[in-house]
């Protein structure tokens, strides 16, 4: 049987590592072919106290630049950019989705997926994390694409909810299928947060922290969204059979948020 490639598509620079970067290490550390697709190049975020990064040009480039090292940290094989600009935070803190042509995006990840010769997408889930328009466009798209155009592909979300583990990420409507505690790649996870050095103060500032290496979260989540998993079932396919095997668990109960 052939290795499993996997890809996450994330919305910004650093979404990989926040929500997913424990299982991306993990999993290239067994074997499995990784890749993470980001959408924006971050321009329209924070830039901390990096001074190189004053402005959204230089920004862009410097979050290129920390992705790239924490995709080193995590293992993973292949980074992608699709490049779209990162539209900046509006009057009173609003945010905004990334890509005016939705249809055009659907049609830029179909792409991506073929040419990665994908078995398994993840995205973000289906309330956005804290309901961020930029990752709610990402599953939007990642959702049609899979569903519409590549029905054999398994499609994943990530911060599914785990009601044994509070955490304001979660998705509260995307009820986790499997979870993992990713206590034995905290430091790569912990590693490539440093990376992100344009984002230490959103991580800390977000949930009070003295500093980033309180911000690492040790568990990680995923549901199956497509194919659909029958109510109180859970998925018995190669990603769920590979996260098994390196400790993941079957959170309980088994039933819809």
């Amino acid at each position: 049987m052939s290795k499993l490639n996997v890809v996450f598509i994330g919305a910004h620079p650093d979404d990989e590592t926040v929500m997913f970067g424990g299982t991306l290490a993990a999993l290239s550390a067994h074997g499995v072919y990784t890749t993470v697709v980001c959408a924006t190049d971050g321009r329209g975020g924070e830039h901390g106290d990096v001074a190189e990064a004053a402005t959204p040009e230089a920004l862009a480039r410097v979050r290129e630049v920390e992705l790239r090292c924490a995709i080193r940290a995590l293992g993973v094989r292949e980074l992608l950019l699709l490049g779209y600009q990162d539209p900046p935070v509006g009057p009173n803190n609003e945010l905004y989705a990334f890509a005016e042509d939705e249809d055009a995006l659907v049609a830029q990840i179909v792409q991506v997926l073929r040419q990665t010769d994908a078995d398994v997408v993840l995205t973000h889930g289906s309330d956005g994390e804290y309901g961020h328009p930029a990752h709610l466009q990402a599953y939007r798209a990642v959702a049609r694409a899979a569903q519409r155009h590549l029905p054999q592909l398994l499609f994943y979300t990530v911060a599914a909810y785990v009601p044994q583990f509070p955490d304001h990420l979660w998705n509260a409507h995307d009820l986790a299928h499997l979870a993992l505690d990713i206590t034995p790649w905290f430091e790569q996870k912990h590693a490539a947060m440093l990376c992100h050095r344009t984002q230490h103060q959103l991580f800390r500032r977000h949930r009070n922290l003295e500093n980033v290496r309180q911000a690492v979260r040790s568990v990680e989540s995923v549901r199956r969204q497509h194919p659909p998993v029958p109510s109180g079932e859970t998925p018995n396919d190669r990603f769920a059979e590979t996260l098994l095997s390196i400790g993941a668990w079957r959170p309980q109960p088994h039933e819809e948020a």
